[in-house]
């Protein structure tokens, strides 16, 4: 009997550098861009970013691991890492967050086990009023 690996064992994407494509990618293995994307991506396994990587739009993925430039908003389930060369502009949602010196990164992060739940628990939540809010309302 004869068994088919291919399903089983995840595939690894890569768009070399000098590459540029335009669209959405959708994957269940790992992905390398060392190109250019203009799209989404989504990916139930690693995403990295080469140094010569650039993303613009919105990336949805388990582990991603960033040394090029990205603008997009960020979904990671588990760990996002950003390399000293990473340039980020976006909002970010992840579990775990790894910066090293150097690297870039403007935008808002939300780190939490279940995004979803606690962001509407968030929005439930009054900020709280300083001595000088307290005695204006007054």
């Amino acid at each position: 009997m004869a068994k088919s690996f291919e399903q089983e064992s995840p595939s690894i994407n890569l768009i070399g550098a000098g590459t540029v494509i335009k669209g959405d990618i959708k994957s269940n293995g790992d992905i390398r861009i060392d190109g250019t994307l203009v799209g989404s991506v989504n990916s139930k396994g690693k995403l990295v970013v080469g140094a010569t990587g650039n993303i613009e739009g919105e990336i949805v993925c388990q582990n991603a691991d960033f040394s090029g430039i990205i603008n997009a908003s960020v979904t990671v389930s588990e760990l996002l890492s950003m390399k000293a060369t990473a340039k980020l502009n976006g909002d970010v949602v992840t579990n775990k967050l790894a910066i090293e010196p150097g690297a870039l990164f403007s935008g808002s992060c939300s780190m939490n086990n279940s995004p979803v739940k606690e962001m509407k628990t968030a929005e439930k939540v009054e900020p709280v009023k300083s001595n000088e809010q307290q005695k204006s309302a007054s």
